[in-house]
Order: C-alpha cells, then sequence, then structure tokens
C-alpha cells in the first residue's frame, strides 16, 4: 500500500527549481494540469524514478510541495539530502538570477569542500 509524504518546501517559483534540478543532473518532466475545469494551468514537476513510484513537485498555491511515497525512494541520496541540495542550488538561482535584474553579473560560483557555495557577484556603477 502506497503513502506519499507531502514534504513542504520554499521553492515558490518554477523557472528557478527547474535550473536547479538541471544544476543537480536531475531529470524531470513538466505536468501541466487544468485548474478545476477552468482555463488556468498549474505546472507540475515530474521526476521519473525506474521503479515507476515518481516523485512529483506540485503547487498547492503558495510553494511547490514534494510528494513522494518515501518507502519507494529510489534516488542516489536520502530525501533530506535530495531537499537541502535542491534548496541549496535553488537559492543560489534566486540570488543570482534576482541580482542580474537589478544589474549584477556573477564573478565566481565555487563548491566548497565542506558542501557550502561560494557566490560573488559584482556590479559596476555607470557614471
Amino acid at each position: 500500500m502506497s503513502h506519499f509524504t507531502h514534504i513542504k518546501t520554499r521553492f515558490q517559483n518554477l523557472f528557478y527549481l527547474e535550473k536547479a534540478l538541471s544544476k543537480l543532473n536531475v531529470s524531470y518532466e513538466k505536468q501541466r494540469k487544468v485548474i478545476d475545469g477552468s482555463k488556468s494551468y498549474q505546472t507540475n514537476l515530474i521526476i521519473p524514478q525506474s521503479n515507476g513510484y515518481n516523485l512529483e513537485f506540485s503547487w498547492n498555491g503558495q510553494e511547490y510541495e514534494l510528494i513522494a511515497d518515501l518507502a519507494f525512494w529510489k534516488q542516489s541520496s536520502p530525501v533530506e539530502t535530495f531537499i537541502d541540495k535542491t534548496s541549496q542550488q535553488y537559492a543560489g538561482q534566486v540570488i543570482i538570477g534576482e541580482s542580474q535584474k537589478i544589474g549584477f553579473q556573477p564573478v565566481k560560483y565555487q563548491q566548497n569542500n565542506d558542501g557550502s557555495q561560494t557566490l560573488v557577484l559584482e556590479r559596476w556603477n555607470q557614471i
């Protein structure tokens, strides 16, 4: 019997979530769902697993929560590590993307031995 777990996240931007998953080499598929028979759509991300018990990042109206049957988890790292790595990449993508909107450019992006990341941005003032 399946028991799906809904794991809360802070992922609110689909574009940055997709970039984070891509940086982690996690394959996913987009799934568009009609909302309540209206002309509005919701886009979720499906992460296929070899056992057929796919993972899903589903929009709950506030954030993309991870829906998974943890008994059939088949990722290369435990769920907590997967969420941590995704969160770290997501944060980096948000910082870079939002900073570029106000004129900053990434100069250095480094993965440190302790698992942390160093990100250096710069912006030149126009005279």
